[in-house]
C-alpha cells in the first residue's frame, strides 16, 4: 500500500438546535469554537411542518427536536454574529426549505454576503417524508414541483448550494435493507432530475445534475454498511451516465454527509452506544472511494432525551480523533480490489437494480409511495422480530443483559431539558413581530406568493420578498396549503396477517378470550398525538396488535387530542395506545386526559410510548396513564399481553 497525499477532512458537524434562536446561536458559536467545521440546524416541528409557535397543534412541540423559527426576525438571531458567506450550513428542512433557504438568503444579504458564494445544504426531499418522517405539508406532484423550484433557483443564484439532499437516512431508521435504501433513495433523485430535466438547457443539466448530494445512514454491520456506500457510488454514476448522458466524471461524483443510525441506539447500558457510534462512523470514512464529505453523529443519550452540550462535544470529539490523530486521510482506498467487498458491492448493487426496476414499472418513486411505506413496515417488521427471536444480538437488550449502572447517567438523568416556558416566550415574540411589522407589505407579499404558486411559477423570489416583508412560516406553508392541497401519507399496516413472529398462538387465543368476554373483538385505538412524525413505533405496535387478532384503528401522525379523544368515543375502543417521540408527552398527553374525563371516558385505559425520562413517567402516572413503554421495552408480545390483561373485564371490575 503505497502512501498518496493526505486528504483534507471531511466536514466536522453536530446536528443542533433547541429551545429559542438565542440558545442555540450560542450552542452553534460554541461548537465552531470547539473545531466544528460546519453547521446543522435541527428545526422544531412547527417550523418543519409549517406551523407558527401558536398554532393548536404546535402546542407543546415549541422548541423540542430543534430551534423554531417563525420569522426572518429568529433567522437574524440564530446566525447573530456568524459570518453565512464564509459557512457551510446544512438545514435538515423539507416541506417548508424554500421558504427556510429564503429567510436564510435574506439574512446573508442583510450581513452583506455575496449570496452567490454561499455554500450549504438545505434536505429538501419530500418522499421520505411520506415514507418515514412525517413532515410533509402538502401532496407528492405539488411538493415534487417545490424541490425543482429550490433547485432551479439556486443554479442560478446560489450555485455552490446543494440545493436537493436525498435522504435514506430515515428510511433505514424504519427498517429498509441497504437494498432498499439504495432503490427508493435513488428512485427519488431520478424522480427529482426528471421534474428539472425539462427547467433548464440541456447544456446545463449535467451541472445541475452534479450539486444533487445525499444524507444516508450507515448501521452497525459496517461492512454491508460501506459496501453499500460503495455501491451507491457505482449506481448514481450508472444512473446518470446511462438515463441522462452525464459524461464529465466531476458531474457523476456521489456526493453525500452522514449521520450514523440513532436507531440501533440503546437505552439500556447506554455507554454502549459509544462504541456503536465510532463502528458506524468507520463505514463512511474508511473507504475513500466512498468517504463522506460531511459526518454529524449522535450522542450516546439520545435513547433517553435530548443531548447535553457536552455529550455533543464528546461525539465531535470522535471525529477529531479519526481525521486528525490516526493516519486513515494519508492513504488511497484501502479495499479497491477486494474480491469479498467487490461480491458485496455487486450483490447490494442487483438487489437494488431489482427494485429500482420494480419502482420504474409502476410508475417512479411518487408512484409508489404506498408500496414503498408497506414495505418499510414489514422489514421493520421482521428487524424487530429478529431481535425478539434472538437472532440478532444487542448487547445489553436480548444478551449480556446484566451490568454496572452507568456513572455517565447523573442525577439529572444526563439529557438536557427544554424549559416548558421557553414556548410562550416564543409566542410572545411572534405576537411582538406580527405587531411591528408592515401589514399592507405582508397582505401584498402573500398575494404574490399565491399568485406563484397558482400559475406555477418558481415560489423562491415571492418567497425571499415575503421572508423580507416579515411573512412568518404558518402564513407561508398556508397559502401553500391553500393552493396546493394537504396531505395524509399511508399508514403501511394494512395487508396481510403475518405468521413470521412466534407466540403469536397463545396471544390470539388470548385476545380471542377476552373479546368473547367483551362482546365483540378487542378494538384498540393508536394514535400521534402532535407533529411527531416519528411513526415507526406506532406502525409496529398497530401491526403487532392486528396479527394478535385485535381490531386496529390507526389513521397515522399529527392528530389533536381532541381528535383522538372523537376517535376514541366513535371508535368505542377499549384502549387507547399514545405514541410520542418528540419530548412533548406531558402536554399532549395531560391534554388528551383532561378531554377524556370531561367525555366520560375514564374507564378506557391509556397507554403511552415514547422516550420518557423516569420522572416523567411518573407525572404521567399521576394522570391517570395505565402503562409506559420506552425504548427498552423491545419485546412487542409481553406489550400485547399487558393490553389484553388491561382491557379483560375482570381486571376492569377489579379496579
Amino acid at each position: 500500500m503505497t502512501q498518496t497525499q493526505k486528504d483534507r477532512p471531511w466536514l466536522i458537524r453536530t446536528y443542533a438546535g433547541h429551545s429559542t434562536a438565542k440558545a442555540s446561536n450560542a450552542l452553534y458559536r460554541g461548537n465552531l469554537a470547539k473545531g466544528q467545521t460546519g453547521l446543522s440546524v435541527a428545526f422544531d416541528l412547527p417550523t418543519q411542518t409549517g406551523y407558527d409557535s401558536d398554532h393548536t397543534l404546535a402546542r407543546g412541540e415549541v422548541g423540542k427536536v430543534g430551534v423554531p423559527v417563525g420569522h426572518l426576525g429568529d433567522m437574524r438571531v440564530l446566525f447573530d454574529q456568524i459570518p453565512l458567506e464564509q459557512m457551510n450550513t446544512s438545514m435538515t428542512i423539507n416541506a417548508t426549505a424554500p421558504w427556510l433557504l429564503a429567510l436564510y438568503i435574506a439574512v446573508a444579504e442583510e450581513q452583506g454576503a455575496d449570496v452567490s458564494k454561499l455554500q450549504g445544504t438545505v434536505q429538501n426531499d419530500l418522499i421520505k417524508e411520506y415514507l418515514s418522517r412525517g413532515t410533509y405539508v402538502c401532496p407528492p406532484k405539488p411538493s415534487l414541483k417545490m424541490i425543482a423550484d429550490v433547485a432551479e433557483y439556486c443554479y442560478t443564484n446560489v450555485p455552490k448550494w446543494n440545493p436537493m439532499n436525498v435522504c435514506s437516512y430515515h428510511l433505514q431508521e424504519a427498517g429498509a435493507t441497504p437494498e432498499q435504501e439504495l432503490a427508493y433513495a435513488l428512485a427519488t433523485a431520478i424522480a427529482v432530475l426528471d421534474e428539472l430535466r425539462p427547467r433548464v438547457p440541456a447544456e446545463d443539466f449535467p451541472a445541475l445534475c452534479g450539486r444533487i448530494s445525499f444524507f444516508v445512514n450507515a448501521g452497525i454491520r459496517f461492512v454491508t454498511e460501506m459496501c453499500k456506500m460503495r455501491a451507491f457510488v457505482d449506481l448514481w454514476g450508472e444512473i446518470l451516465q446511462q438515463r441522462y448522458g452525464v459524461e464529465d466524471p466531476k458531474f457523476r461524483r456521489f456526493r453525500y454527509g452522514v449521520q450514523v443510525n440513532s436507531l440501533g441506539l440503546t437505552e439500556q447500558q447506554p455507554e454502549n452506544n459509544v462504541y456503536r457510534i465510532l463502528i458506524e462512523m468507520l463505514a463512511v470514512t474508511l473507504s475513500k472511494k466512498a468517504r463522506a464529505r460531511a459526518v454529524q453523529l449522535p450522542a450516546w443519550n439520545e435513547a433517553l432525551g435530548l443531548p447535553r452540550p457536552w455529550d455533543q462535544q464528546w461525539s465531535m470529539r470522535m471525529q477529531q480523533i479519526l481525521a486528525y490523530e490516526t493516519d486513515l486521510l494519508e492513504f488511497g482506498d484501502l479495499f479497491d480490489g477486494n474480491p469479498s467487498v467487490d461480491a458485496k458491492v455487486e450483490e447490494l448493487k442487483e438487489g437494488a437494480r431489482a427494485e429500482l426496476a420494480n419502482l420504474d414499472s409502476m410508475g417512479g418513486a411518487v408512484a409508489s409511495i404506498e408500496y414503498m411505506k408497506s414495505r418499510l413496515v414489514d422489514s421493520n417488521a421482521e428487524r424487530l422480530n429478529r431481535i425478539e427471536r434472538n437472532e440478532t444480538v444487542v448487547v445489553g437488550v436480548n444478551k449480556w443483559t446484566e451490568g454496572e449502572p452507568s456513572p455517565l447517567q447523573t442525577e439529572d438523568g444526563g439529557i438536557m431539558v427544554v424549559d416548558p416556558a421557553v414556548e410562550q416566550e416564543q409566542i410572545n415574540r411572534l405576537n411582538e413581530w406580527r405587531t411591528a411589522r408592515d401589514d399592507a407589505a405582508v397582505t401584498a407579499a402573500l398575494a404574490a406568493l399565491r399568485t406563484a404558486a397558482q400559475t406555477g411559477a418558481n415560489v423562491m423570489e415571492p418567497s425571499i420578498a415575503a421572508a423580507k416583508a416579515g411573512v412568518t412560516t404558518g402564513e407561508w406553508a398556508e397559502e401553500m396549503r391553500k393552493v396546493y392541497g394537504t396531505y395524509r401519507g399511508p399508514t403501511g399496516v394494512s395487508g396481510s396477517v403475518s405468521n413470521k413472529t412466534e407466540g403469536l398462538e397463545d396471544l390470539r387465543a388470548a385476545v380471542d378470550a377476552v373479546s368473547d368476554k367483551l362482546g365483540r373483538r378487542l378494538k384498540f385505538l393508536v394514535g400521534k398525538p402532535g407533529l411527531d412524525g416519528h411513526s415507526n413505533g406506532a406502525e409496529q405496535i398497530a401491526f403487532r396488535a392486528r396479527d394478535c387478532g385485535m381490531d386496529i384503528s390507526y389513521e397515522g401522525i399529527r392528530l389533536t387530542p381532541e381528535e383522538i379523544v372523537s376517535a376514541a368515543i366513535e371508535d368505542d375502543a377499549h384502549v387507547i395506545g399514545l405514541s410520542i417521540l418528540s419530548g412533548s408527552h406531558l402536554p399532549l398527553v395531560e391534554d388528551v386526559m383532561v378531554r377524556m374525563r370531561k367525555a366520560g371516558l375514564t374507564h378506557i385505559p391509556v397507554i403511552v410510548g415514547g422516550i420518557i425520562p423516569d420522572e416523567d413517567a411518573i407525572k404521567l402516572k399521576s394522570m391517570g396513564v395505565s402503562k409506559i413503554y420506552t425504548p427498552k421495552n423491545f419485546e412487542l408480545n409481553a406489550i400485547m399481553g399487558d393490553i389484553v390483561t388491561l382491557v379483560d373485564p375482570k381486571n376492569l371490575a377489579a379496579e
